[in-house]
């Protein structure tokens, strides 16, 4: 069995406003009673809670953002070192490059002096060769020059002409010979 009030209750419920602007007051009381109760209820377990997990977020937001910061820094730190130790190693390598051309250009110069001094040290030998060949020759020649001479005028003589004296005499005649040229 049902209690009286709340059957009276139904049978207001089954009625229902008549317009939009009517105000139920049981309605009313119950919906802000419910609210409030549920306010402080959410007040006293859930906001606290809420209001933890909120800070504890804002508090890791903050911290990483701080890292952030930082690590932002290093890197920036980082890259003008990087930046600066390039140019270094650009201005390094520069004279590196422009000192290997200056040594590549004395070792040239001197290669090319050794090899002319080479050149003209084989050009002075063979000279010297060809100036001892050429007076070899010329003796050689004399001493042939004499023999045919002395074998000719032994033939035309008729006797032999092979003493010193006479091969002294050819000779004597065979240098005014080239003195004459």
């Amino acid at each position: 069995m049902l209690p009286h009030g709340f059957l009276l209750l139904l049978a207001v419920q089954e009625e229902g406003p008549t317009s939009p602007f009517e105000v139920e007051f049981g309605l009313f009381f119950w919906t802000w009673l419910v609210f409030i109760a549920l306010f402080f209820t959410l007040k006293r377990f859930a906001w606290p809670a809420i209001v933890k997990a909120t800070e504890e977020r804002e508090q890791k937001i903050a911290k990483q953002l701080a890292e952030a910061e930082r690590m932002n820094n290093e890197a920036t730190t980082t890259l003008e070192e990087h930046k600066s130790l390039l140019a270094g190693a650009k201005e390094e390598t520069g004279a590196l490059i422009n000192e290997a051309k200056v040594v590549a250009q004395r070792e040239r110069e001197q290669i090319l002096a050794k090899a002319r001094e080479e050149h003209e040290e084989m050009l002075k030998r063979a000279t010297r060769e060809i100036n001892a060949e050429r007076a070899r020759a010329l003796v050689e020649l004399r001493r042939e020059a004499v023999d045919l001479s002395l074998a000719a005028a032994s033939r035309l003589v008729g006797d032999s002409l092979g003493d010193d004296a006479n091969r002294k005499l050819v000779i004597e005649y065979l240098g005014s010979l080239e003195e004459q040229r």
